[in-house]
């Protein structure tokens, strides 16, 4: 399939769901995430990445973006019910598509990751660099680089979301990083002023 009928289909996914909302009936919603090799969810517009995460911030921030690490596990049945559930969501989807690159790791994976500091580590090293103890965690990071390398694990972090949210709360997860959020509030007393 070409990339331009997976946009055609995807679109024609997207007005059906929009004609359901108008009480119509339509057809159910075909999920668009695929399991890759390593077991994990994979969206066509997660982030194709040479796995430096320097870059991949620098690129993110380039294209008026933010930078997120997705971490999943193959079995884990959370990372399944965010990408059956809430990324098949056309809010949410559009949002996060629009708003963060995306560069999704396995928990346990062996492909090689170069940190903020030059270090390359295994992925399951990485994440173990960072505490990251659940899937699905997503780890956001800030706008640019600076100091980053003089800091260690979490700390380079702006936002962490470890486990899965209900869907309102996941995006608005997504909204306060967006948002910078995090400079006024932790993200309880956020959300609470967005009610």
């Amino acid at each position: 399939m070409t990339t331009q009928n997976h946009l055609l289909t995807r679109r024609h996914a997207v007005a059906l769901l929009g004609l359901g909302a108008l009480g119509l009936r339509t057809a159910p919603a075909i999920a668009k995430a695929r399991l890759g090799d390593d077991g994990l969810y994979q969206e066509d517009w997660y982030l194709e990445s040479f796995l430096d995460v320097s870059e991949d911030l620098a690129g993110a921030t380039a294209k008026g973006k933010r930078f997120a690490i997705l971490w999943g596990l193959k079995g884990c049945p959370y990372c399944k019910k965010m990408h059956e559930v809430h990324m098949m969501d056309p809010k949410i989807e559009s949002y996060i598509r629009d708003n963060f690159e995306i560069l999704h790791l396995n928990h346990i994976g062996s492909r090689e990751v170069t940190d903020f500091d030059g270090r390359k580590l295994t992925e399951k090293a990485f994440g173990e660099a960072y505490g990251i103890r659940y899937t699905p965690t997503v780890q956001f990071f800030p706008a640019s680089t600076d100091g980053l390398a003089g800091k260690k694990g979490q700390a380079r972090e702006v936002a962490r979301m470890p486990g899965l949210l209900e869907p309102p709360e996941f995006l608005a997860m997504f909204r306060y990083v967006r948002e910078e959020g995090y400079k006024s509030a932790p993200f309880p007393e956020w959300l609470k002023k967005q009610a």
